[in-house]
């Protein structure tokens, strides 16, 4: 008889709990900011729709099962004793969640309009402009053709 691991099933429902679903609009005190930076410690550096910058932690029952990275949006509870650390993560949000925040009315202007900057390819950074790599020593084709015709009159 198979019984799931303890550990696997406590990641499941926690990962059901942090990304679920409910699209629930945020309370007053949850803010929406946009993940900068990771500083270690399970500290993420923020962003808010103001521009203001500030220190959030992952509460330590996500800390093993969860990870965010930069550019992902996220919703925050601030913290009373909080000098550094002003928030902890409450929520993961995912393109649903931005969706239906969009049709709200709630989601900020500014995550917006860097959200589609974001998705414009920029063309500027073409392969053709790449300088070459120094790090790796290539051969010249005229080099290898050359070599080629060598062992071919060679076997004659």
């Amino acid at each position: 008889m198979h019984r799931s691991h303890p550990t696997t099933t406590r990641r499941k429902h926690l990962l059901k709990e942090m990304m679920e679903d409910d699209y629930a609009l945020p309370t007053e005190q949850q803010q929406i900011v946009r993940v900068i930076a990771s500083r270690g410690n399970n500290l993420h550096e923020v962003e808010t729709p103001e521009e203001d910058t500030f220190l959030v932690s992952m509460p330590c029952k996500f800390r093993k099962n969860l990870w965010v990275k930069r550019g992902d949006f996220i919703l925050v509870e601030p913290i009373e004793e909080g000098d550094k650390v002003k928030a902890e993560i409450c929520k993961v949000l995912t393109t649903d969640h931005v969706k239906e925040y969009t049709k709200a009315g709630i989601w900020p202007a500014l995550f917006a309009k860097k959200k589609e900057e974001e998705e414009k390819p920029d063309h500027s950074d073409s392969e053709d402009d790449l300088p070459p790599n120094t790090n790796r020593i290539g051969q010249e084709q005229g080099e290898t053709s050359s070599e080629e015709d060598e062992t071919t009159e060679d076997e004659d």
